[in-house]
């Protein structure tokens, strides 16, 4: 396969992966489900785009406003409906990101449905790879921290939460302006690696492949998170030579998937050095017939 194509795979497998970072966070960790995170990437590359193009600020500055202004509008939105119980968040949140394209459809200044040529090309995979590893570091540190004990405290019981004092809205707010973020970062990196912007880019089709990839790679892991976005945006180009039926098998492959693994591929587990050497004395363990031990001496 030719070098560029590899390359081009693994730069868009890693700007999914920024959206989905911010995501699984929402969903994974605080137990938000969300169908609008493709507006959030919409106001994200609009804004980081008119910033390089329209004002003439550097990329890295272009990227972090267009998360700022995410942010900022999903703050709006989720003082909104974050006191929505259950589906109607899910649906509230798919209105807004239709919202956000429909607004985008009839805004002149932005080139309307036509879309937007002549953004200028900053993205590749090396700044790609670097803002997914510092993302990742972010996300990591903010899940083991005090505040992110309480974003999963409140996914696994809300009302257990706020009987122990944790303000359920206050995190759930946090979880959603930070993802937010990251998906508006993601639109700003997909705005520079296509040089050009249309809102159907941003439809609910996009929200939806976010969300699987999320559950597909594993709520609640962040290296699931990362498995899938690499697995799931390079299947489709994997399965390019069966052209029209590629689609059908990358389905398939995802309903498999979420019938033999309901937990996602990770199934909540994460990938750390110590992890891996716990799995290589059970694979050690095994091999000698002997049986694994785990704290308190206990087997298994």
């Amino acid at each position: 396969m030719d070098l560029n194509y590899i390359t081009g795979i693994l730069t868009l497998a890693g700007i999914n992966l920024m959206a989905v970072l911010g995501l699984s966070l929402l969903t994974g960790f605080t137990g938000m489900f969300s169908f609008g995170h493709a507006g959030f990437m919409a106001i994200g590359g609009y804004t980081s785009a008119m910033m390089t193009v329209k004002f003439g600020l550097p990329f890295i500055p272009a990227l972090l406003i267009g998360g700022l202004v995410a942010a900022l509008v999903s703050s709006v939105i989720g003082k909104l409906t974050l006191n929505l119980k259950g589906d109607y968040f899910c649906i509230a949140t798919l209105g807004f990101g239709e919202a956000i394209r429909l607004i985008l459809d009839n805004v002149q200044y932005f080139g309307g449905a036509r879309g937007w040529p002549g953004i200028p090309h900053h993205t590749n995979l090396l700044n790609v790879v670097i803002i997914n590893i510092v993302a990742i570091f972010i996300l990591a540190n903010i899940v083991r921290s005090k505040h992110g004990r309480n974003m999963i405290a409140v996914r696994e019981e809300e009302l257990a939460s706020q009987i122990v004092g944790i303000n359920v809205f206050r995190y759930k707010l946090i979880s959603l302006m930070i993802s937010a973020a990251y998906a508006g970062i993601a639109g700003g990196l997909m705005a520079h690696y296509m040089t050009f912007l249309q809102p159907k880019m941003f439809s609910l089709t996009k929200s939806t492949e976010l969300t699987i990839i999320v559950i597909f790679g594993g709520l609640g892991s962040i290296s699931g998170s990362v498995l899938g976005a690499l697995v799931l945006t390079s299947l489709p180009e994997i399965l390019r030579a069966f052209s029209n039926w590629r689609l059908v098998i990358y389905g398939l492959a995802v309903v498999i998937i979420m019938i033999t693994r309901p937990s996602g591929l990770m199934g909540g587990y994460e990938l750390t050095p110590s992890s891996m050497k716990t799995l290589y004395t059970r694979m050690k363990n095994k091999n000698k017939g002997l049986p694994n031990q785990m704290e308190g001496g206990k087997t298994i």
